[in-house]
């Protein structure tokens, strides 16, 4: 009996090393970065996402097809939080933790705010969404070879989530 505690007990140890292994690894790739912003009576914006690479990829349309949920970033889901009710793209967003998911489109993409947090790869419930809505997708001038995510703290108090990849832009106003 005690032998197969202690095999049981090595078995779950390589797992969990193997687990962790898998994920720096990951990370190694698509670095993690975490955004801290702050807005007009006391908004403070937070978004933690995973960096990748273009790598000569052809990124949307291909890599990460168009009107697909995608969980905008590497790794594990990007997540935002507010720290008091304020307006996402101009949509009543109550204060606290998200992750972020978008459905990109040639023209225009979902922006979707999901209440499940810390989700893997692209274990993504609909059921959980908290809101969706539509963004028009800009196009830049150069390529952006690494996913760029950028919180600015504009002159009027509010914020600018801005989204860079590839030729796309996409600009959410938070206030």
């Amino acid at each position: 009996m005690k032998k197969a505690l202690n095999i049981i007990f090595i078995v779950i140890g390589v797992l969990v090393l193997a687990l962790y292994g898998v994920r720096t690894y990951t990370k190694s790739h698509s670095p993690f970065e975490k955004l801290t912003a702050k807005g007009k009576r006391d908004l403070k914006v937070e978004l933690g996402y995973c960096r990748p690479l273009m790598k000569e990829r052809k990124i949307f349309g291909e890599l990460i097809p168009y009107n697909t949920v995608w969980r905008t970033g590497a790794n594990e889901a990007t997540t935002i939080s507010f720290s008091r009710t304020c307006t996402f793209g101009k949509r009543k967003v109550k204060d606290g933790k998200y992750s972020l998911w978008t459905i990109p489109g040639e023209k225009y993409w979902t922006i979707i705010l999901n209440t499940e947090t810390g989700q893997w790869g692209t274990n993504y419930d609909e059921t959980k969404d908290y809101l969706r809505f539509k963004v028009e997708a800009g196009k830049t001038q150069k390529a952006i070879e690494q996913l760029t995510i950028k919180l600015n703290e504009i002159a009027e108090g509010g914020i600018d989530l801005t989204l860079n990849w590839e030729n796309t832009v996409l600009n959410i106003p938070i206030r």
